[in-house]
């Protein structure tokens, strides 16, 4: 017996010995559990606690309060270790789709990962949006089929799955031994042993023949993985055929399939039950690339078709991308992955977005919520900055070198509240937590309607505004009341209707002076339309252009419920007007007496914006999928089968989609996403207008009310 490799010597600077990897995964598959371990085995924890564990500390990556109470990964955290020589930066990555932008920086900067996939559940929906973005990013990854010790456990269902669902060239490197209950360790295909994880937390490795009953199993299998990993050597391939295979050929062969993101290795084990991690560790240095062996490019800022290859190497300009920021207790944490050049303390550095001179404070490593102070940190390297001015997704050069990399892809919010505060102290900490969320987090919005005047938030789903309202309420003491926001409607007329309103006002002195005459009508497919059909002169021309002036002003307002008129055409056919007491401020008081008059007589309604709606998802969903769409008053216009998944594009009115994201994912299991956007704006059913109209009137009263007092 021989206890697992882990490291507490000299960190290992070599660009070679460095590898940035994340933990991704769909929610709840041990992404968490998993970093806990390989922080124990290499000797950066001294104890493991749990994600749920009953002792109240939970996982380390965990470090925010709201994680280990709702047992969830909420930010990616980052830290490092050591194994075997190789420096190690890890950053765990959140599951929950509502925290997508997570994984898409953390992606964004490293050079290689881990799928980590539930051997029950298998590739499910998470699985597939995180492998979508290791593709957009060209991560190579190494898959890891965790909890092999749980009911209905099958980790070659999943490799298949791998084949099937994500297009992988997915191959078993290692076999377990047992399942469920049984589970005891793996088989090593490449070294043909055994291999058992022993001691109180698994930190002993025991080496063993393998078990006579699963030897066939174990040849078998050894063969399908040689067959698919010598396509990316001759030598290997050479050696099957002579006889003469050594370990390091088979090691060098996954290598290269894998670092060309041809190949997938499957790895197996229990994080939970301690058991498979030491060798996962070994895959990861062993398989995934160093910062030199991945192709990453910078644009010149003056020349945008000039291309920059980062050369990694230390002695060049600095290249560094700020991928995420933290608003921490002692001012503002901006991570970053240095692609050459290296930064000391008290550097100066310029920004790429905004071109002013940074200069560099403190320079800090991290371990989750904790930091280390450095000197310097060179090309390859992931590390933080303190007290920077920066916004996600800047890059920062040496004077005079200036390219910038290329930011990360930020997905649209699907999901809007409107908040207001409690009260006067709420709304000043209000202001200040959303600065900073919003800063912080490029999928979290927040604006002001001009409409409305509500403040509005929109995020990738409810449970990432759950989670700032917490925030909100926690971190900045700012208690708020929530709502739906108010749906932008607009109100139109449906019939024609006569005006002949006369504006005559005396006071003294000159006076006001002006009829008009003519109709409203409508006029579906334009905002606003005036046409004058005045002849003989009863209206002079030069107030021609007053009276369109006064109609234009009442659209902005209706009087129905107040929100902005379309669809309106006014037609002024006739009026009077008087030498002396006639002006332009006379005929806009007729024309805004003539609307007040008349617009009820014109049938007014509310109309609503309708918007495209386009649901994604497996088949056997389309049912469910369509049914979330008909209950919300929706449309379908058509459906498109490609393959195992539909899309099923609709219309459904705004006001009906509130919550919707969170009605999708339960009546699919997660599996379905949807993207909206403005298609236009429909008239509301007589039976549901009367009661919006209601509504609106009784929440803009008890508004005003309020104002008043």
């Amino acid at each position: 017996m021989t206890p697992a490799g882990g490291g507490n010597g000299k960190m290992s600077h070599q660009i070679s010995n460095v590898r940035n990897i994340g933990i991704s995964a769909h929610i709840d598959s041990g992404k968490t559990t998993l970093t806990e371990r390989i922080l124990y085995y290499t000797n950066r924890i001294h104890d493991i606690h749990d994600v749920n564990g009953k002792d109240g500390v939970g996982a380390k990556m965990d470090s925010m309060e709201l994680e280990r109470e709702r047992g969830i990964t909420i930010q990616s955290a980052s830290t490092y270790c050591e194994w075997k020589g190789h420096h190690v930066n890890i950053i765990d990555t959140p599951g929950h789709v509502d925290f997508t932008i997570e994984v898409e920086r953390a992606l964004r900067v490293l050079d290689g990962a881990v799928l980590v996939l539930c051997s029950v559940a298998g590739v499910q929906s998470q699985s597939i949006t995180v492998d979508r973005q290791m593709k957009r990013y060209n991560v190579p990854r190494i898959a890891f089929v965790n909890k092999c010790d749980r009911s209905g456990a099958n980790p070659i269902r999943v490799c298949r799955q791998l084949r099937e669902k994500l297009g992988h060239n997915a191959v078993m490197l290692q076999l377990p031994i047992g399942l469920e209950s049984d589970h005891a360790g793996v088989i090593d295909l490449v070294t043909m042993k055994a291999y058992y994880f022993e001691g109180e937390k698994g930190e002993v490795i025991r080496e063993d023949a393998i078990p006579p009953s699963m030897a066939a199993e174990a040849e078998e299998a050894r063969e399908t993985m040689l067959d698919a990993v010598s396509l990316f050597s001759e030598e290997l391939t050479e050696a099957i055929l002579e006889g003469s295979i050594t370990e390091e050929l088979i090691h060098d062969a996954i290598r290269a399939g894998t670092i060309n993101l041809d190949l997938t290795p499957v790895l197996c084990g229990s994080a939970y039950k301690n058991k498979g991690v030491q060798k996962l560790l070994d895959a990861v240095v062993r398989y995934l690339p160093s910062p030199t062996e991945i192709r990453n490019e910078a644009i010149s800022l003056d020349l945008p078709e000039e291309i920059h290859v980062v050369t990694n190497q230390p002695d060049d300009p600095v290249l560094a991308l700020a991928f995420k920021l933290e608003d921490g207790p002692y001012g503002q944490l901006t991570y970053i992955r240095i692609y050459q050049g290296t930064i000391r303390k008290s550097d100066t550095l310029i920004n790429s977005r905004t071109r002013k001179k940074t200069r560099i404070g403190r320079l800090v490593r991290m371990h989750a919520d904790e930091m280390e102070e450095i000197e310097t940190a060179a090309g390859g390297d992931i590390v933080a900055l303190f007290g920077v001015d920066c916004a996600s997704g800047d890059t920062f050069f040496s004077p005079g070198f200036e390219f910038s990399m290329t930011s990360m892809h930020v997905p649209d919010p699907v999901i809007s509240l409107s908040v207001k505060p409690k009260d006067r102290k709420a709304q000043d900490n209000l202001s200040k937590a959303l600065a900073r969320f919003v800063r912080e987090d490029p999928t979290f919005i927040a604006e002001t309607d001009p409409e409305s005047g509500e403040t509005i938030i929109s995020g990738m789903g409810e449970l990432h505004l759950d989670v700032y309202i917490e925030r909100m309420r926690r971190e900045y003491n700012a208690e708020v009341v929530t709502g739906q926001p108010q749906v932008a409607y607009r109100e139109t007329i449906t019939v024609q209707a006569p005006f002949n309103y006369t504006h005559k006002k005396q006071t003294g002195g000159s006076g006001q002076f002006g009829r008009v005459e003519g109709y409203l009508h409508p006029v579906p497919d334009e905002e606003f339309t005036f046409k004058s059909e005045v002849k003989g002169g009863n209206i002079p021309t030069e107030y021609i252009g007053a009276c369109e002036k006064g109609f234009r002003s009442m659209i902005d307002e209706g009087l129905l419920v107040g929100f902005p008129v379309v669809g309106l055409g006014v037609v002024l056919n006739d009026g009077a007007s008087h030498s002396v007491d006639s002006s332009d401020a006379a005929f806009q008081a007729a024309c805004r007496g003539a609307f007040r008059e008349t617009y009820s007589k014109a049938k007014p309604i509310l109309l609503e914006p309708v918007m495209n709606v386009s649901l994604e998802g497996p088949s056997e969903f389309q049912g469910e999928m369509l049914r979330t769409v008909m209950q919300r008053r929706g449309i379908v216009i058509g459906t498109t089968d490609e393959r195992d998944f539909v899309r099923v594009d609709s219309e459904v009115p705004l006001s009906e989609m509130f919550g919707y994201a969170t009605t999708l994912r339960s009546a699919t299991q997660g599996k379905a996403e949807f993207t909206m956007e403005f298609s236009r704006y429909a008239p509301v059913p007589k039976e549901i207008a009367a009661e919006r109209i209601e509504e609106i009137r009784k929440a803009r009263n008890e508004k005003e009310g309020r104002n008043v007092s």
